[in-house]
């Protein structure tokens, strides 16, 4: 396997760039607490395993020879995002007024929560591409293939899930903060609203590769 700091480097600058799954673990964590956010990183971390072991078996080669299976997964995608950014821009402020703690959630919301980061992410099909693309290249075929797929596969998925456990701390911190200024909750939910329906559009209107 060559090149492994090269591969740590391009999953860094990928997990950096503003996209739906940290708009997403944000949100969750400036409105419902950093715990709910957390479930939301490991259903995220399910859906990029998902996305490797599908990437190993070829079907992203399906995705991205077959348009009408790339076009139904993209707008499954895109509308589920619409749908939650709707969702969230609708729905009344999250975060308990004052320096109220929030609130105990049950075992079945912080299941909720989990889904939400696994939906959000299995549902876009460039999660899947991203990950059919950039693996082989960091593949020695010299060696054993499956190995160096698996330690790759799972370097991607610890990454990825370092980065959103760090952005639950950081929505932790900021939904802390907002608690005090009733306007920014507003400003914030319409905010996060805005971007997943964005994201959402972008997939819409996104070419098969």
């Amino acid at each position: 396997m060559a090149n492994l700091e090269l591969f740590i480097g391009a999953l860094v600058v990928v997990y950096v760039v503003p996209g739906p799954d940290m708009v997403l673990v944000l949100q969750t964590s400036s409105m419902q607490g950093r715990w709910h956010a957390v479930a939301t990183a490991f259903g995220l971390a399910l859906a990029r395993v998902a996305h490797v072991v599908l990437a190993a078996v070829g079907l992203a080669v399906l995705l991205n020879t077959v348009s009408w299976a790339f076009d139904a997964v993209r707008l499954i995608g895109a509308l589920y995002l619409i749908w939650l950014g709707v969702k969230i821009a609708r729905a009344p402020s999250l975060i308990p007024d004052g320096l109220a703690p929030l609130p105990v959630s049950s075992r079945k919301a912080y299941g909720a929560s989990a889904c939400r980061g696994l939906l959000t992410n299995i549902s876009n099909p460039k999660a899947l591409l991203f990950c059919s693309v950039l693996l082989p290249q960091f593949v020695d075929a010299t060696t054993d293939v499956a190995s160096q797929f698996v330690i790759l596969g799972g370097v991607l998925v610890l990454v990825g899930l370092f980065f959103d456990l760090l952005y639950a701390l950081l929505g932790a911190a900021l939904g802390h903060w907002m608690r005090r200024y009733p306007l920014l909750q507003t400003v914030q939910r319409w905010t996060f609203a805005t971007l997943l329906v964005g994201f959402g559009l972008r997939l819409a209107v996104t070419a098969r590769p």
